[in-house]
């Protein structure tokens, strides 16, 4: 039980750390990471928060990678639930400034990613499964036979040019979101030596079963 107190902690922290680090690239004022520009696309047109607007496509998401025959953790359910929940409330409390200049923009959009570099740490080695976004990308892999980065460039491809149609902020910080958070994730792993292919990730029924086994 002591483990599993201490990996539901983890993931919890990692997923506000990640909801923080999209709100701080939002801030950089540059354009929003692509992901971002669907949900705030969305939330333009349908009059919603950007918060809720995450929650319901992160459940959008999670059935269909669902139905793809990616298994679902709980992790993937908090991601979907809490990411979007903790960014409205960051949002609300209005203690990040934005940015007014293109030097002070890039510095706060690398902040925000070396923070979801962070955040994917913590929520990540939880072990508590993939979050809705990341299993769509191994599920279009999985179903095409594409590399991984050709897959993430489809999804998030898509997601951006529909999000950019719905009125969503593209800029150079969304190029800069795009290509540079991998980087970012590199070096944090690399120096907190966290290999992320040792993380074995229990599906929602192995950690329902352990839990009634203690």
């Amino acid at each position: 039980m002591n483990n599993f107190l201490k990996r539901i902690t983890n993931l919890l922290f990692g997923l506000f750390l990640f909801a923080l680090g999209v709100v701080i690239t939002m801030k950089a004022n540059l354009g929003f990471a692509p992901w971002d520009v669907f949900h705030q696309g969305i939330a333009k047109t349908v009059g919603m928060s950007i918060g809720n607007v995450s929650i319901l496509m992160g459940l959008v998401i999670c059935i269909l990678v669902f139905l793809m025959g990616e298994k679902i953790g709980l992790g993937t359910l908090l991601n979907m639930l809490l990411v979007g929940f903790f960014i409205d409330r960051i949002l609300e409390l209005n203690i990040l400034p934005e940015m007014g200049s293109f030097i002070s923009g890039v510095a706060m959009m690398i902040a925000g990613l070396f923070t979801i570099a962070f955040a994917s740490y913590f929520y990540i080695g939880s072990g508590f499964g993939a979050g809705p976004r990341d299993s769509l990308m191994v599920a279009v892999e999985r179903k095409t036979g594409l590399a991984v980065g050709v897959s993430r460039g489809i999804v998030e491809g898509t997601a951006v040019l529909i999000g950019c149609l719905l009125g969503g902020p593209v800029g150079f910080g969304t190029v800069l979101a795009a290509f540079g958070v991998g980087f970012c994730v590199q070096i944090v792993f690399s120096a907190l030596k966290f290999d992320v292919t040792r993380v074995k990730h229990e599906t929602l029924r192995a950690t329902l079963e352990s839990l009634k086994a203690q």
